[in-house]
């Protein structure tokens, strides 16, 4: 199994980005799906997640309004559109699954796959 994620980058504050991750090996249809980030030093944080039961979404609450998450179970892929980017966004971006397929409980120790980290930097 492996989550190749893309997308990260450089990007002055108030501009955009868009993460991608495939999957290989699985089949997303029923597990939730979404993306955690860290920096150094602190723990690796949820930042979004879309559950397979029923298409809801989870936003912590220092991107909503900012990020959406969206899945395209056909082409195994989950994305993560981010504008309005600030400073403090500034991490390394991982994907992740959940088999469980709901986002209540969305946390790193849930977490059955971690995709390669993807660093999105943001500064003037």
């Amino acid at each position: 199994v492996q989550l190749q994620a893309s997308g990260g980058g450089s990007v002055q504050p108030g501009g955009s980005l868009r993460l991608s991750c495939v999957a290989r090996g699985i089949t997303l249809d029923y597990y939730a799906v979404g993306w955690f980030r860290q920096v150094p030093g602190k723990e690796r944080e949820g930042v979004s997640c879309m559950a397979s039961t029923d298409g809801s979404t989870w936003y912590t609450d220092s991107v909503k309004g900012r990020f959406t998450i969206s899945r395209d179970n056909a082409k195994k892929t989950m994305y993560l559109q981010m504008n309005s980017l600030k400073p403090e966004d500034t991490a390394v971006y991982y994907c992740a699954t959940d088999s469980a397929g709901h986002c209540r409980s969305w946390g790193p120790g849930y977490v059955d796959h971690w995709g390669y980290g993807t660093l999105v930097t943001v500064s003037s």
